[in-house]
């Protein structure tokens, strides 16, 4: 589907004035004097939406003191390193505009000039670019930190390798930057973010292909990852819930091995995992959802061979007991799906594979402990995304139906419907979204169309706002 948006080009003049000599051009400059000043300014393009605000930042170092004045036509907006401009809320009448930031210092004077691009989108919902990952990867893990970046690790690179580099996202610079590897190189994992802060990688399949049991944790204060004990089972393609009471529930798994039944619990505290109740089904691919009495739905997923395939079972995990029950079945048997935990407590279930791709969804109330259709999605699709936005609607994003999409939609939980959005800048599955603390949606990496004798793993990143 095409993307309904219009982009005005705005050239912004960013003008440095540092009264002397000096050279500008590129999205940085360095100016000589007696003693040398150094400015750099950022961005040379960005892109924002009608209405909201577009910052641009000078970093100036020198000898002396250093003064800043930013104007907009010859108005003052700003006296600090930044300058700000909100861009006007039904039109986009900046073109032409001129940004001027006049930096001194108290020893020697110099001027450069360069132009920055501001891309205008006059639409409510798009999605945009962002910086590009460090390393293409699909089959990866995202998860946003408490200092508002998301740590995106492992995952299977453009040549179809297990990847032990992660790396960061900035929301506020959009950009990725490597940080620490981790100790093995791992895809279809999970990780749990902790009430530590800390971040649990567990299980996944290693570069050899066989599922793990070992387990790492990340320090965002360090940048580094430490060993965290093994599971009491070597898991991929299972699930990772943080409960309520700070441990971790992670259950089932397959890949290279059996379907499992089993469960376990990861103590942050002890720093331990031990066995729990055993799942009602073995299976893998299936989802776990946190639900707000704090049990844990588990639903779907691949059944124990030889057996059902697809499975449309679902039960109930209850931490207090430490028990699995049985719940109501979903009314279609599906792997590949996603579930959302909505706003008011139900769990929005949407798409998958069923022998063929699924447009259909339903929806279960924890209450009845039942499943019911919810309608149908504008698309089949499965391996795709799902991001429960900050106004309770659920973005569905991508996945696979015959060729990798770039088309969107948005459920509607109070109309009970699903209407498509703009598209994605790129086609992906398997990719990885998070909802920012800003209220958007990173999407990042993921497999792209497959070329011949390539894997199809992409680098881009783009954010839904």
């Amino acid at each position: 589907m095409r993307n309904r948006r219009s982009f005005v080009q705005i050239a912004l003049g960013l003008i440095v004035f540092l009264c002397g000599c000096g050279s500008g051009g590129g999205g940085s400059s360095s100016i000589t004097s007696n003693p040398p000043l150094t400015i750099t300014t950022q961005p040379a393009s960005q892109t924002v939406m009608l209405g909201q605000t577009a910052i641009f930042i000078v970093m100036a170092s020198g000898t002396g003191s250093l003064a800043y004045q930013w104007s907009k036509n010859g108005m003052a907006i700003s006296g600090a390193t930044s300058g700000s401009y909100t861009t006007p809320p039904t039109t986009s009448a900046d073109s032409g505009e001129q940004f001027t930031v006049v930096v001194r210092d108290s020893v020697g004077q110099s001027a450069t000039s360069k132009t920055a691009t501001l891309t205008v989108i006059t639409n409510t919902e798009a999605f945009i670019p962002t910086g590009s990952l460090t390393t293409a990867r699909y089959r990866a893990t995202a998860t946003l930190l408490s200092n508002g970046k998301v740590l995106v690790a492992g995952g299977l690179d453009a040549t179809g390798s297990a990847q032990a580099s992660t790396e960061l996202y900035d929301p506020s610079a959009g950009t990725f930057t490597v940080t620490g590897s981790m100790i093995t190189a791992r895809a279809q994992h999970t990780a749990t973010l902790l009430p530590n802060g800390k971040v649990l990688i567990a299980g996944g399949a290693g570069p050899t292909e066989l599922a793990l049991q070992s387990a790492e944790l990340y320090d965002s204060s360090t940048g580094t990852f430490v060993a965290a004990g093994s599971m009491t089972a070597a898991r991929g393609l299972h699930t990772a819930t943080l409960l309520q009471n700070g441990k971790v529930l992670i259950a089932g798994g397959g890949g290279n091995v059996p379907e499992q039944s089993s469960a376990e619990l990861y103590d942050p505290v002890a720093g331990t995992f031990t066995v729990t109740g055993s799942m009602t089904a073995a299976r893998s691919a299936h989802t776990a959802t946190i639900l707000p009495n704090g049990k844990v739905l588990i639903a779907g997923g691949f059944g124990a061979s030889p057996g059902p395939g697809y499975l449309s079972s679902a039960e109930i995990y209850d931490p207090a007991a430490g028990t699995f029950t049985a719940t109501g079945s979903m009314t279609t048997a599906r792997v590949y799906y996603t579930a959302t935990l909505l706003a008011d407590g139900d769990v929005l279930i949407a798409g998958g594979i069923n022998g063929s791709d699924l447009s259909s969804a339903e929806l279960y109330d924890p209450t009845a402990g039942t499943f019911a259709a919810a309608g149908l999605m504008t698309t089949p699709r499965e391996l795709h995304s799902a991001t429960l936005l900050m106004n309770g609607s659920v973005l569905i994003a991508g996945g696979d139906s015959g060729s990798t999409l770039s088309s969107a939609e948005v459920y509607d939980p109070t109309a009970g419907t699903f209407t498509a959005t703009g598209s994605m800048t790129a086609a992906r599955q398997e990719h990885v979204a998070t909802l920012l603390s800003t209220g958007s949606v990173l999407l990042a990496g993921g497999e792209g169309p497959i070329p011949p004798s390539s894997f199809g793993g992409l680098s881009s990143a783009e954010l839904y706002q």
